[in-house]
């Protein structure tokens, strides 16, 4: 039978340059956001600015689960998603959360915040994803799924190669150095209808190392507060959930999926 790695992150958290990398490999059939369509299309009632829709692409959960697992049929598979997209339901379909290999990546939520906010002023709570991810990740520990794994992306961006190392062993998969750096103007085809999002990596052959100043950060996400208080609002709704997300992560001494 062959894998299903799901790499469920949240918005701005670094998931497309994962997902670059793992096309890289070329050992996987990489989806992008394959739930994507039904969340924006069929469920939230909310636009999604850049978002030109897929055609022919299913915008039901259950044809767009029926889609990977067509997929998975002929090859191994990797799709990188977001949870908001499919919680709680997902949790209420066992056979594929069990057939599903999951894995979730964070970023700092102030930075994913600001990020997010820049793409779209009109984003919702429920968008910024991290509570989603922990609900997800404590629902698959009660089905007796206990073998997720959780990523850093400051991590990833401070050394690449031991990070996707560390990544990739915990997955059973061997290391492949090629698959940390790409071709410019080499953007997968399926990455089109959502290419606004994705400048960064679209402009870049790898993944950068971090650039950003946390204390100049926070002192710009405050000036963001002062005009929109909510996005204070949104962080300290989500923070308590990246912190317990974190204490799981690769690499953390204390988590519960060590290597």
């Amino acid at each position: 039978m062959n894998p299903v790695i799901i790499l469920w992150a949240h918005p701005r958290s670094m998931s497309t340059a994962i997902e670059r990398v793992m096309r890289e490999r070329g050992d996987f059939d990489c989806l992008h956001e394959p739930f994507l369509h039904y969340y924006y299309l069929e469920r939230s009632g909310k636009g999604l600015p850049l978002f030109d829709s897929e055609q022919g692409h299913p915008i039901s959960y259950a044809a767009t689960r029926d889609l990977i697992l067509q997929r998975a049929s002929r090859s191994p598979v990797f799709a990188k998603d977001m949870s908001y997209y499919v919680m709680p339901e997902i949790l209420d379909d066992a056979d594929f959360c069990h057939r599903v290999r999951h894995c979730f990546l964070i970023r700092n939520p102030m930075l994913s915040i600001m990020s997010y906010y820049r793409l779209d002023p009109d984003v919702t709570r429920d968008e910024i994803g991290i509570e989603a991810q922990w609900r997800q990740y404590d629902g698959l520990v009660q089905m007796g799924i206990d073998n997720s794994l959780v990523l850093e992306a400051e991590a990833v961006q401070a050394d690449t190669a031991a990070a996707m190392r560390c990544f990739w062993g915990a997955l059973g998969l061997d290391y492949r150095e090629q698959a940390l750096s790409w071709d410019l103007d080499s953007t997968p085809a399926d990455w089109q209808y959502v290419r606004g999002w994705h400048r960064g990596v679209v402009g870049s052959s790898g993944i950068r190392q971090p650039v950003v100043n946390l204390e100049q950060a926070g002192a710009r996400f405050e000036t963001l507060c002062a005009d929109t208080p909510r996005l204070r609002e949104f962080l300290q709704h989500h923070q308590p959930y990246y912190e317990r997300l974190r204490t799981h992560s690769l690499g953390n001494g204390d988590g519960a999926r060590k290597i």
